[in-house]
């Protein structure tokens, strides 16, 4: 039974870590270092700096859970 409670939680951090996400994307969505290429009708973007940031705080936040368990 404890393992029901435990992914309860953990499904609830990660609803609120991808709410969080979505509120804050608009400010922080096109940061220095991501990647745009515009040539005629064709976009390319591809933004490494978000991508490492998001990284980097999933990351933070993963260690902080497995840190209380």
């Amino acid at each position: 039974m404890r393992l029901v409670g435990d992914f309860g939680k953990i499904l609830m951090v990660i609803g609120a870590v991808l709410f969080a996400i979505g509120l804050l994307w608009p400010i922080f969505g096109k940061l220095p270092g991501d990647i745009l290429i515009r040539k005629g009708n064709a976009t390319f973007f591809f933004p490494v700096v978000t991508c490492l940031l998001i990284s980097i705080v999933l990351s933070l936040i993963f260690y902080i859970i497995n840190y209380f368990r």
